[in-house]
């Protein structure tokens, strides 16, 4: 049988004895009476030795855990005449940065946090560790939304002590603060979301959302017109294939694989026994954005160490290897592919299903899980791994099912009706691009609010 959990409760304190020993007995009540563990964080003057004592008849005996917080020095934020109130709210304000380092490290993560009066901006940083999205069993309700799966959730709300988290709150914060919002979709491809954002949905009402939104998409690039040596080569390659016979594989300009992976991948494709197109870059292990700010700086003997050995000889005539970066939409814009497998970033999703391209859908990170969840289970456009490459190892012949499910549409229900749904994407963008079609109109109502 297991042990009962233990309750951890933390209690906040802002300096002075009045609020401080409401705390300290509060403290000791629930250990004494339902033996809890209690941390108590204390913002302390260190001018009083009557506070001094107060925090001593917790250590002696000892009954909680007690982390003292020196009052910050705000000297150069108050006037000298300020009253008490002023100087307490600054005080705390300014120790949030320090609250919110102990409540990211405490252990075991606390039951609940009890605040005073003049901690109540703690309450937000008491949100951010009530646990992860990713922990959570049950798909997670978004109203208005589909529900998501907890290991689907965008990547900065997956770990809430993780900067990236607090960051992306500040962003979300400030499109409140906007006028309006401009989305890179279409109303035909994701109406029901864009009905629950827009104000009287069921989400602009949960946010407070008072903004209007515009879905101005799909902003993705034209194939590009002037082309270098290395483009036509590629372009001549594409051109004697067969169409839809190719399997395009790119992680995008930052995405990155494991070695193990790399080799699996490399595999899978041989024994699909597919024609495929693969922008490659080395491996890095652990951190699948490793390239984001390096995109273009590998050659193909750099990569092909890390290939399995003989497979850039065996796969020469099916397959064609690129260094890092290749021009994307002129490829996914080719007659000759018939699938992409790719990270899922919003632009490459974009560039694919604007094109008709089916994908096989490899989510690395930032929002691609959600996006891929979106390609496979309600647009139908892709098919993904049964688990997510960046937890666990897609193996070969996993690979191999998929490439050939995307590839060999002619010959499988599943295969026709992706490549079928991406076609109907496909028309319905350009419907939405076309004279009167839903995205220009909004871009018109946008352009009319700023001329005025």
């Amino acid at each position: 049988m297991e042990p009962p959990k233990l309750t951890h409760v933390v209690l906040v304190s802002s300096p002075g004895l009045g609020h401080l020993i409401p705390v300290i007995e509060l403290a000791k009540r629930f250990v004494l009476l339902h033996n809890f563990k209690v941390t108590v964080i204390a913002v302390t003057s260190k001018t009083s030795p009557a506070e001094a004592q107060i925090l001593n008849s917790l250590l002696t005996p000892s009954l909680c855990h007690l982390i003292d917080i020196p009052s910050p020095d705000i000297n150069a934020l108050v006037a000298q005449n300020d009253a008490v109130v002023t100087r307490l709210c600054v005080v705390m304000s300014e120790a949030k940065l320090a609250i919110r380092s102990i409540l990211s490290e405490i252990t075991p993560l606390p039951s609940a946090v009890i605040v005073d009066l003049f901690s109540t901006e703690t309450i937000p940083i008491a949100r951010e560790v009530e646990g992860q999205y990713v922990d959570q069993t049950e798909p997670i309700k978004i109203p208005g939304c589909k529900p998501v799966r907890p290991e689907n959730v965008f990547e900065p709300m997956q770990d809430r002590n993780d900067r990236q988290y607090t960051e992306y709150l500040k962003i979300g914060k400030g499109i409140l603060q906007s006028d309006g919002v401009l989305v890179n979709t279409w109303e035909e491809l994701q109406r029901e979301e864009l009905e629950a954002l827009r104000e009287g949905g069921s989400l602009s009402e949960a946010l407070n959302m008072k903004i209007p939104v515009y879905a101005v998409g799909p902003l993705v690039r034209e194939p590009e017109l002037e082309t270098n040596s290395s483009t036509e080569s590629l372009v001549t390659w594409l051109d004697q294939q067969p169409s839809q016979s190719v399997v395009y594989v790119s992680f995008g300009s930052g995405g990155t694989i494991s070695s193990e992976q790399m080799k699996e991948l490399a595999w899978g494709l041989e024994l699909s026994e597919q024609r495929f197109l693969w922008v490659v870059r080395p491996p890095i292990e652990g951190i699948a954005d490793a390239a984001f700010f390096t995109t273009g700086s590998s050659g193909i003997d750099e990569v092909a160490k890390y290939l399995p050995d003989g497979f850039v000889s065996r796969t020469r005539e099916v397959g064609l290897l690129v260094p890092d970066w290749a021009q994307q939409v002129t490829i996914l814009s080719h007659r000759s592919i018939g699938g992409f497998l790719s990270h899922c970033g919003w632009g490459s999703t974009l560039e694919s299903i604007t094109n008709g391209v089916p994908l096989i859908a490899w989510p690395l990170y930032a929002e691609q899980r959600m996006n891929a969840a979106l390609l496979a289970e309600e647009l139908g456009v892709a098919v993904r791994p049964r688990v997510l490459p960046t937890k666990k190892v897609v193996h070969r012949e996993e690979i191999a099912e998929m490439v050939r499910k995307v590839i060999e549409g002619v010959e499988s229900v599943k295969g026709n009706r992706l490549r079928e749904r991406a076609k109907e994407v496909q028309q319905s963008s350009m419907k939405a691009l076309s004279k009167g079609g839903s995205s220009l109109v909004s871009l018109s109502q946008v352009a009319n609010k700023i001329s005025g």
